[in-house]
């Protein structure tokens, strides 16, 4: 069957041209839903509780209050649960992932494949008090900062022009936060996200950080914990949203069952996921 993508639209400051993009597909033919991988271990509800490293590694700590600390803790859905869209429907490929964030992913196709990876990285700033940090940059180049939005000043797009007006009222609670999500979801994507990350050490990986091919189509995954061995080879754990906008899940790796969800850093001649292949080199990280 064909498998159509679904775009969203986002401008460019210089042109004002309104472009297509999208976490296109690089996948066959739709699978029935099938069974995801049993994790293992069925009673444990947490990224790190459910994955213990492969023979021969133990898991990287991450200190309390880090970022990898955070995607580490991530709650999961019960062992078997299946992957939704944003509409409730089913992803149309339930072999890809090994388990399921319990996180909401909204009511609209916004939160795809670096919205999701944003998703992640506000939801720790809010969670450990930094949120004058929270603040991505629109393809167009305009800065959206929380805390302006949570100050009551909302973003007014007009043609190629973004800017600050005093609509609202202070509010800094969550809900609010996820409003302000919304719009950065609209106009931010992967060739945005790309461009603010950092290119990361190619001999090491750690939590947080981001495979990512930013354009269209473009994809983007991310680090959410890391393993190593004693001769020093690292392994990793990736999650990921997709397109149309569905629940973040945790990766299985189809080119080496016996690791379940766990890669090796370098493995193969490129990281190879369910749904997209990466560069070693496409790795970046937070500045």
């Amino acid at each position: 069957m064909v498998h159509f993508h679904i775009m969203r639209l986002f401008f460019l400051s210089m042109t004002g041209s309104v472009l297509l993009v999208c976490c296109a597909g690089q996948v066959g033919n739709p699978v029935a839903s099938t069974p995801p991988a049993a994790a293992n271990d069925d009673m444990a509800s947490t990224v790190s509780t459910r994955f213990p490293p492969p023979p021969g590694y133990t898991c990287v700590d991450e200190n309390p209050g880090t970022f990898g600390g955070y995607l580490r803790g991530l709650p999961l859905k019960p062992v078997g649960a299946a992957v939704h869209l944003f509409n409730g429907e089913l992803k149309w490929n339930q072999r890809a992932h090994a388990a399921v964030v319990d996180m909401s992913v909204g009511s609209r196709d916004l939160q795809q494949c670096a919205d999701a990876v944003m998703r992640l990285r506000t939801e720790h700033l809010y969670s450990v008090g930094r949120q004058d940090d929270i603040a991505f940059n629109f393809t167009s180049g305009f800065r959206a900062e929380w805390k302006r939005w949570r100050k009551g000043e909302r973003i007014v797009v007009s043609n190629d022009r973004c800017t600050w007006i005093p609509k609202g009222r202070p509010d800094s609670s969550h809900s609010a936060l996820i409003s302000y999500l919304q719009q950065v979801f609209s106009y931010a994507g992967t060739l945005s996200l790309a461009a603010e990350l950092k290119a990361a050490p190619t001999d090491s990986v750690r939590a947080g950080d981001v495979y990512i091919q930013g354009g269209s189509p473009g994809h983007a995954v991310i680090v959410v914990a890391v393993a190593r061995s004693n001769s020093g080879q690292y392994a990793m754990l990736l999650a990921q949203s997709y397109m149309p906008a569905q629940e973040i899940h945790v990766l299985r790796n189809h080119r080496d069952e016996s690791l379940g969800a766990w890669f090796l850093l370098g493995d193969h001649d490129k990281l190879h996921t369910p749904d997209w292949t990466f560069d070693w080199t496409d790795r970046k990280r937070w500045p």
